[in-house]
């Protein structure tokens, strides 16, 4: 298992050398996305940075009033934080929000499209976060039950600002950014070696730190875990070969040995994106909302 991880981590590594990053390119759904602005109740700027109007998509119940307090989450769309469009999560919103819940899917700046690495794209998932429940009244939510997901890299911005702190003084950090639960699609939590179980050699390292714009350990969920990690929910493919199976198993084992709540389900024979509508295997998208609502039930986020 050791020896099939290290190989398929420099497969990763030198693809992305090569300027082709393989989260990018099957973390997306197939089928044409559709405009999100078009399908959701509200479309709100959560911050602009640099110039840029960064937008949430919020879907709300039908019997949604301002002043509610209903549980919410937001979703990060996958794309390796170099491309990626918020219509990724969308129907996993409208699922959400004909439960009851209020579900945002929220666009953040990427590479291809700003010019930016990895650590500004946390940067931007830390601002969502924080405008949410900095306006949770305002958007009928309550500050003590948003959840945060998303999908490959965008599942990873969900556990970084969940685990990771900012050191970014421009930050308004008087408002919490932590998310108080994760529903995580095949994300990438394994960011750097992990001593006796994977080495990954310096010269491919290298191709990581310019994309992430950080040394890869400062942005790897896995070696910033903690023992008040919110529960997490990770939803995997046990033949993914961009985000390794066994990857995830060891975040698991790790957020058990330090007490908190990490739930892997696998789905034997699934590949990278395997979640995602409109690959031919609608069962999978059907199978982890299943599983996405039985959790957000358990924390009381759905009733």
């Amino acid at each position: 298992m050791l020896q099939r991880f290290i190989i398929v981590m420099l497969v990763v590594l030198v693809s992305l050398s090569a300027g082709q990053c393989l989260l990018g390119q099957e973390s997306q759904p197939r089928r044409p996305a559709t405009d999100p602005a078009q399908q959701a109740s509200a479309v709100e700027v959560y911050a602009t940075v640099a110039g840029v109007d960064l937008k949430a998509y919020v879907f709300r119940p039908a019997d949604w009033q301002p002043g509610d307090r209903r549980s919410a989450i937001v979703f990060f769309f996958g794309g390796g934080w170099v491309s990626g469009t918020p219509a990724q999560f969308v129907p996993q919103c409208q699922r959400l929000a004909k439960q009851g819940m209020v579900a945002m899917t929220v666009d953040y700046r990427v590479s291809s499209r700003h010019k930016v690495t990895a650590k500004d794209c946390v940067a931007d998932a830390r601002q969502a976060l924080r405008w949410l429940r900095a306006n949770a009244e305002r958007q009928g939510v309550d500050p003590q039950r948003i959840a945060a997901g998303g999908g490959s890299a965008g599942g990873h911005l969900a556990a970084a600002i969940a685990l990771i702190a900012s050191s970014e003084s421009a930050e308004n950090q008087t408002v919490s950014c932590v998310p108080n639960a994760l529903v995580l699609f095949n994300p990438a939590l394994v960011l750097d070696s992990i001593e006796g179980v994977s080495e990954l050699p310096e010269s491919r390292m290298q191709s990581l730190r310019k994309l992430l714009g950080t040394a890869p350990r400062d942005l790897s969920p896995y070696h910033r875990l903690h023992q008040d990690a919110p529960p997490t929910l990770v939803l995997h493919g046990t033949d993914d070969r961009v985000v390794p199976h066994a990857s995830v198993r060891w975040y698991a084992e790790r957020a058990t040995q330090l007490g908190t709540q990490c739930q892997v389900v696998s789905y034997e024979g699934a590949g990278h994106g395997f979640f995602n509508p409109g690959r031919g295997q609608e069962d999978y998208f059907e199978a982890t909302c299943q599983e996405m609502e039985a959790f957000l039930r358990s924390l009381k986020f759905l009733e």
